[in-house]
């Protein structure tokens, strides 16, 4: 399964994207954190449903310096990602 989200708030300069990391390294998923041009963070995960839905938890509170204020969030089938990266 893939979660691809995006992430607003006070999200970028604050360690976000090496906090997801981290998380989903902890959780055996593949994707990436990436910056977006217009201050959110897009985050696509992939892994076991359960583990996704922990992560997707996880983005809702983020790292201490992070102010999420949404987190919007699709749902579908994995594309063969490998390794968790930060862009």
């Amino acid at each position: 399964m893939r979660l691809t989200a995006l992430v607003s708030g006070t999200v970028q300069g604050v360690g976000y994207r090496l906090y997801v990391q981290r998380y989903a390294r902890d959780l055996n998923l593949v994707g990436f954190a990436e910056n977006v041009g217009d201050g959110r963070v897009e985050v696509v995960a992939e892994g076991h449903e359960e583990d996704l839905h922990q992560l997707a938890h996880q983005l809702r509170r983020g790292p201490k310096h992070a102010r999420v204020s949404s987190v919007d969030t699709q749902w579908s089938e994995s594309t063969g990602l490998t390794g968790f990266h930060i862009y």
